[in-house]
């Protein structure tokens, strides 16, 4: 068997080497749609959001210093270092329950798996910080809860678990299946733990840590409950075969098929009773991951599922195999640090991994010419349209063909993000996201954030070729003139990936109430009168044909250019106060539960 010595300084430079490479990645390539979908709870922080609990948008806002720095690298930096942190966690739960060669397995297994590198160590997702947090609780059950003395130490283990897995439950809905693991183990095979006070201690501080969550649904008719039992119902066609198929080789992919393999020949050694660990150890890592799977696995028998769900089930499975492979050749002197499985599996995974960079980079297989849907350009192109669509807003902007500061247009959350951080963040521009809830989740409360669209003011519209939508079904009721104004192309390598349909929205025909009256009204109450005054003056001084009107004005009327300054900074003022007795009945200052009603 390896030295200690060489056990640890190989644990060094697998998480020196995996930070490297991943950092490297995130750097490389842009924003995925969820990643800059995300991006946005760091920018309108909450207790919660429609879709998840609000630990991911926290830890961008740690590791930005609040967007302080948001390039794609600093957005990822959560990533890299949560993840380098959860590769470590997964050496000591290894150590843990066998010895040291298994945590090295375990580390390697999770750094092979393309749910732990790519997903949790690259990308800014929700599962980045809750699979940190369910590695900390898994380690602190095991730590706990196998204990027959209940000593003190197990005791406040268990404590610390129920922090954890409410950091946990924090960061996605589905760590619950961490306690309930924990229930089911203590009902069944150590049930002293049901008098010890820190028992309860560990399930109450979990539930509790998850009470914003629970107050912002409450505020909110609990949309995002709703939201997601809609996304796991049964459907009324009943089995789809296709679901349950497609998760099936989702799960087999995402970790790696070669870790899945050996995650079998695993279950095939605990079938014969082959004694792999201690068995408290074992059951509770089964009693946490078996139900998450099985779950998830019967509802895609009637609906679409995504394969990375399970995804923290198969973190107990992986300790599983490390022991597994750790206990091949006990009888053998021979110990590897790398058996061949691990090496096979490694090498599968970095031949992925670069083509898969490739592809977004250059789009080294011309897909589209095959007629085969290429996912890659998601990662792709965003940047270049922020790009080549800035010089085209400034250059109509400034020759008044579409007001300056004009807000962009769209219809659902994706590409609704995409434009707002490649797009509309360089100009300090805002997006508006108009439609049914489900389709623009989060923008429902960014809208109000950004606040009412006036009457007589312009929009831009940006439709995509592979994301088509008619911006006259969408807004021609809403607006005088929808016009084209330059089509963009989106080029990688030798192949135009996609083109983007500039359109100016001219004169809007009503105001558009996103904030109800009584908000307007308490903020114009706390806004200072003599700051509003001051920037609306320089904001007329600063537009040439602003002036230029009012110097023509002043010389007709034969008054001071200042005076009429004034006049039309009181002018805006009365304009913004009268705002407040217009509102749409279509809008509501709470998301209502019908999924057929449009939100403008």
């Amino acid at each position: 068997m390896p030295s200690n010595r060489k056990i640890y300084w190989t644990l060094g430079i697998l998480l020196f080497l995996s930070a490297a490479a991943r950092g490297f990645i995130a750097g490389f390539i842009e924003l995925g749609n969820d990643e800059v979908y995300y991006w946005t709870y760091a920018k309108f922080p909450d207790l919660s959001h429609f879709d998840h609990p609000p630990m991911v948008g926290w830890v961008i806002q740690l590791f930005t210093l609040n967007l302080h720095f948001d390039k794609e690298i600093f957005l990822r930096l959560a990533a890299i270092v949560l993840g380098t942190l959860s590769t470590f966690i997964m050496f000591l739960i290894g150590k843990q329950i066998k010895n040291p060669i298994t945590g090295l397995y375990a580390a390697l297994l999770y750094t092979t798996s393309f749910y732990g590198f790519i997903l949790c160590g690259t990308f800014i997702l929700p599962d980045t910080p809750q699979v940190l947090f369910w590695l900390l609780t898994l380690y602190f059950l095991l730590r706990s809860l196998p204990d027959k003395d209940l000593t003190k130490k197990s005791r406040n283990m268990l404590f610390v678990a129920g922090i954890t897995a409410g950091l946990a439950l924090l960061s996605k809905y589905h760590s619950i299946f961490l306690m309930l693991g924990a229930f089911l183990y203590i009902l069944f095979y150590n049930r002293k733990w049901f008098r010890a006070k820190e028992t309860y201690g560990a399930f109450l501080t979990f539930i509790l840590m998850f009470f914003p969550v629970i107050f912002w649904n409450a505020s909110n008719n609990f949309i995002s409950w709703t939201f997601h039992e809609s996304r796991v119902g049964i459907t009324e066609s009943g089995f789809q075969t296709i679901y349950f198929l497609t998760e099936i080789i989702g799960q087999f992919f995402y970790n790696n098929p070669v870790n899945v393999i050996i995650i079998l020949f695993t279950f095939i050694a605990l079938i014969r009773k082959r004694n792999i660990i201690e068995k408290a150890y074992q059951r509770l890592l089964l009693l946490i991951s078996i139900p998450m799977v099985l779950v998830f696995l019967t509802f895609s028998l009637f609906r679409s599922t995504l394969p990375h769900w399970t995804g923290p089930a198969y973190l107990g499975f992986v300790i599983l195999a490390a022991a597994f492979l750790s206990g091949v050749k006990e009888h053998d002197k021979r110990r590897y640090l790398f058996p061949w499985p691990i090496v096979l599996s490694l090498v599968f995974m970095v031949s992925v991994i670069i083509a898969a960079v490739g592809q977004i980079k250059q789009g080294w297989i011309s897909l589209k010419r095959w007629k085969v849907d290429d996912v890659s350009t998601g990662l792709f192109g965003w940047k270049q349209l922020g790009e080549k669509f800035a010089p085209l807003a400034a250059w109509d902007e400034s020759h008044f063909l579409v007001k300056k500061g004009s807000p962009i247009l769209t219809f659902r959350w994706f590409p609704a993000a995409n434009f707002d951080y490649y797009v509309a963040r360089p100009m300090n521009k805002d997006v508006y996201c108009f439609g049914k809830l489900e389709r623009i989740h989060k923008y429902f409360w960014i809208n109000k954030e950004r606040g009412n669209l006036r009457k007589g003011s312009d929009a831009w519209y940006i439709a995509l070729s592979d994301d088509y939508e008619d911006p006259v079904v969408l807004y021609g009721k809403d607006y005088d003139f929808i016009m084209p104004a330059d089509t963009l192309v989106i080029v990688r390598g030798r192949d135009t990936i996609r083109k983007a349909y500039i359109y100016r929205l001219i004169e809007r025909k009503e105001d558009l109430i996103l904030v109800p009256s009584d908000t307007i009204q308490k903020s114009l109450k706390k806004q200072s009168s003599r700051d509003t005054v001051i920037y609306l003056n320089s904001q007329i001084r600063s537009n040439p044909m602003w002036m230029k009107i009012l110097q023509k004005r002043a010389m007709e009327q034969g008054l001071l250019l200042d005076d009429l300054i004034r006049r039309e900074v009181d002018s805006i003022i009365k304009d913004q106060r009268a705002l407040k007795s217009n509102h749409l009945d279509s809008l509501t200052s709470v998301p209502p539960s019908s999924s057929d009603q449009r939100f403008w």
